[in-house]
């Protein structure tokens, strides 16, 4: 970093949107006081954590503006446009914080900056507006105060809505795959004792070989054969038990729930018989029965295994754990990690329709701050609903835009209120159920964050909430 002699002269100091109505002795301050700084591209203008120095105002050139999130770098921000301002923002609330850079502000190209000695600034500042500096104290510590309590609860309510959510979504899958193992110990012993009632039957190798290669073609047709409807599957186990009981197999009923679970029919059994004495008949079918549900018990806790570790899945990808905070980012894994996050606060009455163009792709952003917009859109539709209705989720490409579309089928939004909707604090709920905050996140995430769009159109039975979000990298606002 370079220091330069160079001030501006009060013209150039008025050109600047910060300056353009101070008096003349005011910007002679500024233009005595000020310096002229160059950065090189890649320099830091100022670093998060460190004494708050200068007060900055960018002059030409593309900065960048960064914080700390969970030991990642996290981009704010990034602007050319001249007298953006950085570095000891803060500063006329004088020795009432700790006055340390709150984000780091690096050059991206070549840039000039005004800095400004922010202790003798603030001092000036307050002799110049001493109501505005008690004005903006007041609003300053009120805001961070209310901010704290309320983004605490925030947290907090999101903590114990996404924990509640995926406890009882993994805890179906985990109880089908302990009740499975707990019967899958019984039948195994159910054939260790089959086995050996076989081989008191005096059964040849050759046999007992043509009857072990008959069950593993059989049990492999478990899972591969179409569900039947209930009234072919009453048809299949009549036939199936009227075969077992001309044979006088007891529990013949029994038998043939299991085998026609599995795809069999008599002319499978027909082949059990043909291989063994009539006296082996039943200990062999009973075998194979053993064998059936063991394999259809294998397939339940693969399968439960499977979910739960999708449900594991969705929760890092809803979280983005491990992931770059500013990346191309797939939509449609995003809401689909949303839906699966808030599954159990969807009601049964509700019908979820996904209308995706699987053709879109990715998209410049923040995943994991999208995927909170989304939490948001959807909570809302679904307290909009009562528990009845139809949910939309809609993607398609909008220009050189893509469009999100959260849809319900709810009571809409009076025309009287659609306009104060995404205001700070402001709610149609109840007071005690909702804070009023999450469209306003939601809508600066989108706005502010990401240079898209976010907009309501209401009527009854049709409210949507439309997020329009650039294909390529915005040109950001100011910082």
């Amino acid at each position: 970093m370079t220091t330069a002699t160079e001030r501006l002269t009060a013209a150039e100091l008025r050109e600047l949107f910060l300056f353009a109505d101070l008096d003349d002795d005011q910007l002679a301050w500024v233009a005595e006081h000020g310096d002229v700084v160059s950065h090189p591209a890649g320099a830091a203008v100022s670093v998060e954590g460190e004494p708050a120095r200068c007060f900055s105002v960018l002059l030409d050139g593309t900065l960048r503006m960064t914080r700390l999130v969970g030991g990642s770098e996290v981009e704010i921000t990034r602007s050319s446009h001249r007298g953006v301002y950085s570095g000891a923002v803060q500063f006329y609330v004088g020795d009432r914080i700790d006055q340390k850079y709150p984000a780091s502000v690096h050059a991206v190209t070549d840039c000039r900056f005004l800095q400004l000695p922010a202790g003798e600034f603030a001092a000036t500042f307050r002799r110049w507006y001493p109501m505005a500096v008690h004005l903006l104290e007041g609003m300053f510590v009120g805001q961070r105060n209310a901010a704290e309590l309320v983004g605490q609860r925030e947290r907090l309510l999101a903590l114990g809505k996404l924990t509640a959510g995926l406890t009882h979504e993994l805890n179906n899958p985990a109880a089908a795959a302990t009740r499975a193992a707990s019967a899958l110990r019984e039948r195994f012993a159910g054939m260790r004792h089959k086995l050996a009632l076989l081989s008191e039957g005096r059964l040849d190798g050759a046999v007992l070989r043509a009857l072990t290669g008959l069950q593993e073609e059989l049990v492999a047709r478990v899972g591969t054969t179409p569900e039947p409807s209930a009234l072919e599957r009453g048809d299949r186990e009549d036939a199936l038990g009227d075969w077992l009981d001309e044979r006088d197999v007891g529990g013949a009923w029994d038998l043939a729930g299991i085998f026609v679970a599995a795809g069999l029919a008599p002319e499978d059994l027909d082949r059990v018989e043909d291989a063994v004495e009539p006296a082996a008949l039943e200990p062999a079918l009973r075998w194979l029965a053993y064998a059936v549900e063991t394999e259809s018990l294998l397939a339940e806790i693969a399968d439960s295994t499977g979910r739960i570790s999708g449900l594991v899945d969705a929760a890092r990808q809803y979280s983005q754990l491990d992931r770059a905070p500013h990346q191309p980012t797939d939509l449609h894994a995003g809401l689909d990690a949303t839906l699966v996050m808030l599954g159990a606060k969807t009601p049964p009455g509700v019908c979820v329709v996904k209308d995706y163009d699987r053709t879109l792709p990715p998209v410049p952003g923040y995943p994991g701050e999208l995927n909170q917009v989304w939490t948001n859109l959807i909570v809302n539709a679904l307290d909009a609903m009562a528990g009845t209705g139809t949910l939309t989720l809609r993607t398609a490409r909008d220009g050189d835009r893509v469009l999100v579309e959260v849809a319900d089928t709810g009571p809409g939004i009076p025309p009287e209120l659609r306009q104060r909707v995404f205001e700070p604090f402001f709610t149609t709920k109840p007071v005690g159920q909702g804070t009023g905050l999450g469209l306003d996140v939601s809508y600066r995430v989108v706005v502010t964050r990401h240079g898209g769009d976010l907009r309501v159109q209401s009527e009854p039975g049709d409210t949507r909430f439309q997020v329009r979000l650039p294909l390529t990298e915005p040109a950001l606002p100011p910082a």
